[in-house]
């Protein structure tokens, strides 16, 4: 395990991640957010093909562009519309009821 990935693993606060990446941000959005960033910092994480192989340099900038766009999709939007967690997906599904269904209908003349 590389050095930075064992200092990762260390940290427990999104500031944390974001102060050690040197990503400016704003106390608001991280307090509304902060396990939102993390989450979809991580799904970035595994979607990215080929980080093990990197260099310690490569990787620390490539992990600091994700966490930066983690960051990011919740400055421009917020945590109901990014539906990183379970809760909002189910909450979605749900709202989709028959209302809604019937208004998706034609109307008979």
């Amino acid at each position: 395990m590389n050095a930075m990935i064992k200092q990762l693993t260390q940290f427990s606060a999104a500031e944390e991640f974001l102060d050690y990446f040197g990503i400016p941000y704003e106390e608001a959005v991280v307090n509304v957010n902060r396990l939102h960033i993390l989450k979809r910092f991580y799904q970035y994480m595994r979607q990215e093909k080929g980080l093990a192989a990197l260099d310690e340099v490569a990787m620390f900038k490539q992990y600091r562009a994700l966490l930066m766009r983690a960051y990011e999709d919740f400055v421009h939007s917020n945590a109901a519309q990014e539906k990183v967690f379970k809760v909002f997906q189910d909450a979605e599904a749900k709202s989709f009821g028959l209302d809604k269904l019937k208004s998706t209908l034609p109307t008979l003349s």
